[in-house]
């Protein structure tokens, strides 16, 4: 196994973050208020209110720096635990 690069997991998780934030205000769109998530958004991304352009853009931005930082915890975790194991 070979140890993973902390730029490509950042990137790759911050755009996962980013459009599963997309996907969950579309879905918002779709479904009646009473199925979908705005609660749930408004408690996790600081800022975040149902739904201006300039929420929107904020909550994408936080999306993806949430995920990013995932990325960059999770990798030298990663390849510490690699290394102790291999």
């Amino acid at each position: 196994m070979h140890p993973l690069n902390w730029k490509v997991m950042a990137w790759a998780l911050g755009l996962f973050g980013a459009v599963t934030f997309v996907v969950c205000v579309g879905y918002g769109f779709l479904v009646p208020k009473a199925f979908h998530m705005v609660q749930l958004l408004e408690v996790a991304l600081p800022g975040f209110r149902w739904l201006s352009v300039g929420s929107f853009a904020l909550g994408l931005v936080e999306s993806f720096l949430y995920g990013a930082y995932a990325g960059l915890v999770f990798v030298p975790i990663y390849n510490f635990v690699l290394r102790r194991f291999q």
